[in-house]
C-alpha cells in the first residue's frame, strides 16, 4: 500500500497534470545562478519535539517519519528550539519576527478576539519583505494568524485578510482547526437518522463493529450528484473510502437519483472537510463551503495538492518563490488518515470510535506518519526530490535552489504526549513539553549536513532566516519601531563552527483581548486540572477533553462566566479547585529556566504571583524535563546552591530587561510608535460604515479600537486626539 506507484495513483486530480515525477535520480532545479533561493516552509501543527525520533525521542513506538528524517540528515537539526505555547502565537512570530509580549497575539486566536489580538496589517510581514528582492508568495492550509468568518465583527478583512497581510496567493483556512467529527457520519446516524453514532465520522464495515457496521451501501459524492456502490470484499472499509472521496455512505442502499434529501454534506466532519478560502493572485477571492466537492477529503492531501500545484506553477514565472503550507494535523479531534499514507502493518484503526485517550493517541501517531508521507511527496512533485527504487526519498539540497524548512508550531497536546515528557504540561504551556520543538533545516548553503545545533534557537528567529535567504537584513527593512526579537540562523547553517547567538530563550503565553461586553464561558479540562476562557464552543472544548460550563453544559441551563464559578462546583463534588493561568512566562539559558505565572484568586479577587526555577537539558536519553517535583523553589526544597542562585538572578534580570522594552502607546494604530495624522487616516477607514469600508462592514473591531469595547468610533478617536504628537520610546 505504500508503494511508490500508489504514490502516483493516488494523486488528486489538482497536481496529476503538473507534476513532475523523477525516480532513481536525484531531482534537480533549473539552474538559476542568479536567482536568491526559494523557500519551502512547513508547519505541522501540534507536533511537538517529543515525537521526533530523529531528535532522539518518541517513546517506545515513535513515529516512522523517513522522509523527515531524510530532509533533517540532509540539512541542520535545531536541537533546542522554543515556540510560543500556542499556534496563533508561534505563526504570528514566524512571519513578524516579535515576542507575542509585543504584539498582542498571546494565545489561539478565537471567534471572540478582537482585532487587537490578531496580525496587525501594519505589521512588517515577511511576504511583504521578500517582495523587496521579487518574490512572491503563497500560503496554504491552516496559518491562524487571525479571526475567521465565525465573527465577521472581530475580522475587519473578511476572507481578503492574508492579502492585506502581504501574501499573493492564499489557499486555506481562517479557522484554527479542523471542525468536530460528525458523528452522525453525514446525516446517516443521529436523532435525525438510525439513531447510531459514527465516533469517528464513518460507517465501519460489519468486521469492525458489527452493530452499527455495514460492508455495502451507495457512495453520493459531489454533493450527491455521482453514486457508485461500494461492497466488501472490493473495499475492505466502504465507510471510509467513500469519505476519503469526500463522499457519504448510505449504508445497505443502492444508488438513488436524485440523492436522498436526508444527506448532508454541509455539516464539518473534522479532517474530511473544511472551509477553504482561496485567494488568487488575480485578486479575486473564492470560497468552497463545506458541501462543494473541490474541498472535500483528508485535509493533509489537500494541502499538500494545493502547494504542489502553486509552486509547479511559479516555475515559468521564474521568479523567487516562498511557499508556507500550514498542515492542520495533529490538532484535536484526531481523524485516522487514509490507508496509504500511512506505513505497512500499522495498527487498524477502523474499529475504533475515537473517544478513548489510546486510540486517539495510535490515530495520532499515524496522522504524523501522514504529515510526513506528504511532506515527501511535496518534494517530489516540486522536483526537489524524486524516489528511490524502494520507495525512499532520494533528496539533494545541493542540487536545488530551494531551502526546505520543517518545524512544529507548538508542544504536542496532552493525550499525545511521548514519554519522558509531561503530558499534564504540554500545549499550551510554557514548560517544556509545552513550547520544545522540532525544526529542520535544508538547503545548498548547508555545510557538513547532518548536523546537530544545541544552541538556543526560537521560532520566531526563522523571520531572520527567510531574510537572510533573500540576501535582505531584516534589521534595515523593518523600522525601529517595529522591535525584533528574531535572531540570525544562517551562521550556524554555514559555518559548522558557529558559537552560541542566542544567550536566552524566552516564551509566553495569556488571554487575548476581547471587547469589554464579551462574556466568555469557561472550559474545565480534568485530565490536567486547568480551566480555560481561550475554548470559544462547547464542541471544541470537547474535542480538546474537556467539560464545557457555557449554555448546553455540564451545569445548563445555567452558564458559568468565570473559572472561579468552576471551581465553585468542583467543591460541592470535593473535587480539587482547577488552576486557571492569567498568563505565564517562561525565560531560560543554557541550563537553567526560570518560570513566572499569574493566577486568578478565587478567594480574594485579583491575581497570584508564583515564581519556578528548574535545571534543565536536552538529553537524548534522559532529558530533564521541568515536572512540578523538579522545581528548585518548591516547598521544602534545599536552599539554591551559589550557581543555581547565581543562574536564577541572571534569569530574574533579563525578563525585567525584556519586559521594559515593551511600550505602551494610546492612540497608535499603525505601530510607528507616534500618535500623529497618520492613526486618524486609518481610525477614518476602520470606522467608516458607509462609502468605502472594510469587509466587515466598518465601525466594528479595529487596531484602532483603543478603548477595547469592539467598535472603532468616536471614543478611540478621543484617545487619538488625546495622545496626538506624542513619541512613544
Amino acid at each position: 500500500m505504500n508503494s511508490s506507484f500508489f504514490r502516483i495513483t493516488a494523486t488528486c486530480t489538482l497536481t496529476l497534470f503538473s507534476s513532475i515525477f523523477i525516480f532513481g535520480q536525484a531531482a534537480a532545479e533549473p539552474n538559476h545562478a542568479k536567482r536568491p533561493p526559494n523557500i519551502l516552509f512547513l508547519v505541522m501543527d501540534d507536533v511537538g519535539i517529543d515525537q521526533m525520533k530523529i531528535f532522539g525521542y518518541g517513546g517506545a513506538n515513535p513515529p516512522k517519519t523517513p522522509n523527515i528524517d531524510t530532509v533533517a540528515l540532509a540539512g541542520v537539526r535545531f536541537r533546542n528550539t522554543w515556540a510560543h505555547p500556542t499556534c496563533s502565537a508561534s505563526r504570528a512570530s514566524f512571519f513578524d519576527g516579535r515576542y507575542s509580549i509585543r504584539t498582542n497575539v498571546l494565545t489561539a486566536i478565537t471567534s471572540d478576539d478582537l482585532a487587537n489580538s490578531q496580525v496587525s496589517p501594519y505589521e512588517y510581514t515577511t511576504p511583504k519583505i521578500l517582495k523587496k528582492k521579487g518574490y512572491v508568495s503563497g500560503l496554504f492550509g491552516k496559518m491562524h494568524l487571525t479571526g475567521s468568518q465565525v465573527n465577521t465583527s472581530t475580522n475587519p478583512f473578511g476572507n481578503e485578510v492574508y492579502r492585506k497581510l502581504g501574501w499573493d496567493h492564499f489557499e486555506g483556512f481562517l479557522d484554527g482547526g479542523p471542525y468536530p467529527i460528525d458523528t452522525t457520519a453525514g446525516g446517516i446516524g443521529g436523532p435525525s437518522g438510525n439513531s447510531n453514532t459514527y465516533g469517528c465520522g464513518y460507517i465501519p464495515s460489519t468486521a469492525s463493529n458489527a452493530t452499527i457496521g455495514a460492508d455495502t451501501g451507495a457512495c453520493y459524492t459531489d454533493g450527491g450528484a455521482t453514486c457508485e456502490v461500494l461492497a466488501t470484499p472490493t473495499f475492505a472499509e466502504p465507510g471510509k473510502t467513500c469519505l476519503e472521496r469526500g463522499g457519504i455512505l448510505d449504508p445497505n442502499q443502492t444508488c438513488q437519483s436524485p440523492s436522498p434529501s436526508y444527506l448532508d454534506f454541509d455539516t464539518q466532519n473534522a479532517y474530511y472537510t473544511g472551509s477553504w478560502v482561496i485567494n488568487e493572485e488575480d485578486g479575486t477571492t473564492t470560497t468552497l463551503p463545506p458541501a462543494d466537492p473541490r474541498g472535500r477529503s483528508y485535509r493533509t492531501v489537500q494541502e499538500a495538492d494545493r502547494t504542489i500545484a502553486w509552486v509547479n506553477q511559479q516555475k515559468a514565472a521564474r521568479k523567487p518563490w516562498m511557499a508556507s503550507l500550514g498542515f492542520s494535523a495533529i490538532h484535536d479531534p484526531v481523524q485516522a488518515p487514509p490507508a496509504h499514507l500511512i506505513p505497512d502493518g500499522s495498527i487498524d484503526t477502523n474499529g475504533f470510535n475515537c473517544d478513548t485517550e489510546a486510540e486517539n493517541r495510535a490515530i495520532t501517531t499515524q496522522m504524523v506518519e501522514a504529515i510526513d508521507h506528504e511532506i515527501g511527496r511535496v518534494l517530489v512533485e516540486t522536483g526537489l526530490a524524486s524516489y528511490n527504487d524502494d520507495g525512499s526519498l532520494d533528496y539533494h539540497p545541493e542540487k536545488t535552489n530551494t531551502v526546505v524548512v520543517i518545524i512544529g508550531d507548538n508542544g504536542t497536546w496532552t493525550t499525545s504526549v511521548r514519554a519522558p515528557f509531561d503530558p499534564t504540561r504540554a500545549k499550551g504551556t510554557p514548560y517544556q513539553t509545552g513550547v520544545w520543538v522540532p525544526l529542520v533545516v535544508a538547503g545548498p548553503m548547508v555545510k557538513n549536513p547532518g548536523r546537530q545545533v544545541s544552541y538556543m534557537t526560537n521560532a520566531l528567529d526563522l523571520f531572520d532566516l527567510f531574510g537572510e535567504v533573500a540576501g535582505i537584513d531584516v534589521r534595515r527593512a523593518v523600522p525601529k519601531s517595529h522591535v525584533l526579537d528574531s535572531r540570525p540562523l544562517m551562521p550556524y547553517l554555514k559555518n559548522p563552527k558557529q558559537s552560541a547567538i542566542r544567550k536566552s530563550n524566552f516564551t509566553m503565553q495569556g488571554n487575548n483581548l476581547v471587547a469589554t461586553t464579551t462574556v466568555q464561558s469557561p472550559c474545565y479540562i480534568a485530565s490536567i486540572n486547568t480551566c480555560t476562557l481561550i475554548l470559544p464552543t462547547q464542541g471544541v472544548c470537547e474535542d480538546q477533553g474537556g467539560q464545557w460550563f457555557g449554555a448546553g453544559g455540564v451545569v445548563s441551563p445555567d452558564s458559568y462566566s468565570s473559572c472561579c464559578q468552576v471551581n465553585d462546583y468542583l467543591a460541592t463534588l470535593n473535587e480539587p479547585a482547577a488552576t486557571y493561568y492569567i498568563a505565564q512566562r517562561a525565560i531560560r539559558n543554557r541550563n537553567y529556566k526560570l518560570v513566572q505565572n499569574e493566577l486568578e484568586n478565587c478567594s480574594a479577587g485579583g491575581s497570584t504571583f508564583t515564581t519556578e526555577f528548574y535545571r534543565i537539558s536536552d538529553d537524548r536519553v534522559a532529558p530533564k524535563v521541568d515536572f512540578a517535583a523538579e522545581n528548585l523553589l518548591k516547598s521544602g526544597a534545599p536552599a539554591l546552591t551559589k550557581a543555581q542562585l547565581t543562574n536564577y538572578n541572571a534569569l530574574v534580570k533579563e525578563l525585567q530587561a525584556l519586559e521594559k522594552t515593551v511600550v505602551s502607546c494610546p492612540g497608535d494604530g499603525n505601530l510607528d510608535k507616534v500618535v500623529d495624522q497618520k492613526d486618524l487616516k486609518g481610525w477614518k477607514k476602520f470606522s467608516a460604515t458607509s462609502g468605502v469600508t472594510t469587509p466587515n462592514g466598518g465601525g466594528q473591531s479595529s487596531w484602532f479600537d483603543f478603548d477595547l469595547d469592539g467598535l472603532t468610533g468616536e471614543s478611540d478617536k478621543q484617545i487619538i486626539l488625546d495622545n496626538f504628537g506624542k513619541r512613544c520610546k
